[in-house]
């Protein structure tokens, strides 16, 4: 029997990824939802044939039948909801960024190994199987040894949007910008060692544009930019000394299944030769958050996460670094 879920919220991400992500998974069971409005809660179980909704976040860990919570609740909320989940049992998928801060995240790391239970940053795209696909690309040397990771994500939002409020975590860094910090550090299989970064900073003096750059100590080198004020792109590419990998739609794969653009050259001096070969990758459409959902499963079921899981305390310290740099100059 796989876990049975509990939802703390009614968040557009619970409508469009976790709720089809649970019940499209082979292991997880979709239990019981729970908004601080508690005709709200009945509306989405009525709407999602969702067993129990409650009125309190309060009620739903408290429920002997929930296994494990999903938090998809501002920034801000992360670490109260996650140590209030771990004290109850409950193992905790916790929507990203995971915390506000490199101490938040240790503490919650740290509570919810005390208390015996997973907790793991929910960043589904780790789990599709083309990232597994390209991950043995580049292992398997397709495109030689890798230098260089890019990835750029952006869309504008409304100039009141919560996320643009600093007490709340707000900001591009930790909505989208960590994707591409998560992808470095997934591909580089390293930490970095330097960090440096510029922005363009709100009103409220939070960040609007950020481009930062990672040096990490197998020499690869990572470009990182993401913008609340730019058009949309979603897009990462891997650089290495014999081909290029480019990954459109790199962390919201379309429906009817993702792709890739792998570019190899014969030998370096056949660089920008016509001579280079294309090739168009196409994978399975799967979804994603299904396939985090069984990993989380599993994980729990052998007492830990299993690659390419993380719980967030490195993607973390080097998202604090990165608002360092951009706040600091």
């Amino acid at each position: 029997m796989g876990l049975r879920w509990g939802l703390l919220g009614c968040a557009r991400i619970c409508r469009r990824g976790l709720i089809p992500g649970i019940r499209a998974s082979e292991l997880g069971t979709l239990a019981a939802l729970a908004s601080r409005d508690g005709d709200q809660a009945k509306a989405w179980a009525a709407e999602f044939a969702i067993p129990r909704a409650y009125g309190s976040y309060e009620e739903l860990i408290a429920d002997p039948e929930i296994d494990a919570v999903y938090i998809p609740l501002p920034n801000e909320l992360h670490k109260p909801w996650t140590l209030k989940a771990a004290d109850a049992g409950k193992h905790v998928l916790c929507e990203k960024p995971l915390a506000l801060d490199a101490g938040e995240a240790r503490e919650m790391a740290e509570h919810c190994r005390a208390r015996g239970v997973l907790l793991m940053e929910a960043f589904m795209w780790r789990h599709q199987p083309r990232t597994h696909a390209i991950r043995k690309l580049v292992d398997d040397g397709t495109i030689g040894d890798l230098r260089l990771v890019r990835c750029s994500f952006s869309f504008p939002i409304d100039p009141n949007d919560w996320r643009l409020d600093p007490e709340r975590g707000g900001g591009p860094i930790w909505d989208i910008g960590t994707y591409g910090v998560n992808m470095a550090r997934l591909f580089a299989k390293e930490e970095p060692t330097r960090i440096q970064a510029v922005g363009r900073l709100a009103a409220s003096g939070v960040e609007m544009s950020v481009a930062a750059v990672l040096q990490f100590p197998n020499d690869v080198l990572a470009a990182v930019d993401c913008s609340f004020e730019q058009p949309f792109r979603c897009v990462y590419e891997l650089v290495g000394t014999r081909g290029v990998i480019e990954v459109p739609d790199a962390f919201l794969p379309p429906a009817s299944g993702p792709t890739a653009i792998l570019r190899k050259t014969a030998a370096p001096s056949d660089v920008g030769a016509a001579g280079d070969r294309i090739e168009t990758l196409t994978f399975p459409a799967v979804d994603q958050y299904a396939a985090m959902v069984d990993s989380f499963d599993r994980s729990v079921a052998a007492g830990t996460l299993e690659d390419p899981a993380q719980d967030g305390q490195a993607q973390m310290r080097v998202l604090d670094e990165i608002c360092r740099a951009v706040q600091t100059g």
